[in-house]
């Protein structure tokens, strides 16, 4: 969409809603039934942010193209699969983004008696003091999503999120800002991962992932025979098992990098930018099964390896009372060859590659 002013939209508008919302809604059937969320219109771009499951974005398109991966279970509410150990894979959807943490990511564990469900509690967190805006600034109309998210326990945890998520008409980024308080009197555990997923039709045999990479590790023995096509999609395959492999990202002087898949067939793409400083782990995620067909970008401030592997280093993550963490990630949706080839060349002037 070509950018207009301020005075030019209103000229060419009834409502700006021809172009631009941002409306609350609530789904009435299925497993779906009863969950709000907002979907967001931007021109051509469309997303649905889930406001009773963490504000992860579900559904992700672009001129009508879909970028994000759906689980079997599809759209779904709260479950009592929700938080129960691997049952969790019952309840998680994918979405183009679900927030892993606080007090565990990756597979489920026990510690000191004590059970953590797989990728923790937050990404099904119902979220308070919820906020939706289209408002002018200036020149720009932003469209806007908030709210908060509480992960606590009596004598337990006390974590705070306060969420936002923000694009602007004529743009192809989505802001996500993400601010964590321990609201507590202890020092308390947070991990935090965010799990990018992309699917059909973005996902295909044509598309790739792109990454500025140092180095990479596969997980486990699993993945190590398709270390080497770790960046390439092939054709879903039936019964094929997942792959997860490590990567050390290169960064700009600030810390800067980013995670990418592109389709030169469709001549579309999303680029994930992210800090290392605050998210020093990255992850991905490759399932070529069929009917489980993903790719899955994921920055992390803790190892794929979860809370035992980082209790036994003594290096878990911790948050010292009341203080904060600000965690920020822009998704945007790459258009032509240009913008193929530009994220491309960045990946190849950042690693040295």
């Amino acid at each position: 969409m070509t950018a207009l002013s301020k005075r030019d939209l209103l000229a060419r508008t009834g409502s700006l809603q021809q172009v631009a919302s941002v409306r609350p809604v609530t789904f009435r059937e299925g497993r779906a039934d009863g969950l709000t969320a907002y979907t967001v219109k931007n021109g051509p771009l469309a997303f649905d942010v889930l406001a009773d499951k963490g504000l992860d974005i579900g559904d992700f398109s672009y001129r009508g193209v879909g970028f994000n991966f759906l689980s079997k279970p599809g759209l779904i509410g709260r479950t009592a699969y929700d938080t129960h150990g691997a049952e969790a894979q019952r309840s998680i959807m994918g979405g183009l983004l679900f927030t892993a943490g606080y007090d565990n990511i990756c597979a489920p564990c026990t510690v000191d008696g004590k059970d953590y469900p797989m990728h923790g509690r937050i990404r099904t967190t119902p979220a308070e003091h919820r906020a939706a805006d289209a408002v002018w600034e200036g020149d720009d109309y932003v469209l806007r999503v908030s709210g908060e998210l509480r992960e606590a326990e009596l004598f337990g945890e006390n974590l705070v999120l306060r969420r936002s998520i923000e694009t602007r008409l004529g743009e192809r980024t989505v802001r996500i800002i993400d601010e964590v308080e321990n609201q507590a009197f202890r020092p308390e555990p947070l991990m935090l991962l965010y799990h990018f997923n992309v699917g059909h039709p973005l996902l295909s045999e044509t598309a790739r992932v792109v990454l500025p990479v140092l180095e990479t590790r596969p997980r486990d023995e699993t993945s190590r025979p398709h270390l080497a096509n770790w960046s390439s999609v092939e054709p879903p395959r039936e019964n094929e098992p997942e792959s997860v492999f490590l990567h050390e990202l290169a960064a700009d002087a600030a810390g800067n990098t980013f995670a990418a898949l592109v389709n030169p067939e469709l001549k579309l793409g999303v680029r994930l930018g992210f800090n290392r400083q605050v998210l020093p782990y990255f992850m991905q995620w490759k399932s070529m099964a069929a009917g489980d067909y993903a790719i899955g970008l994921e920055p992390a401030n803790s190892s794929v390896y979860g809370k035992p592997h980082h209790i036994a280093a003594n290096d878990l993550h911790m948050l010292p009372p009341q203080t904060k963490e600000v965690f920020e990630l822009t998704i945007t949706v790459l258009d032509g060859d240009e913008e193929i080839n530009r994220v491309q060349e960045e990946a190849h002037r950042l690693s040295g590659r």
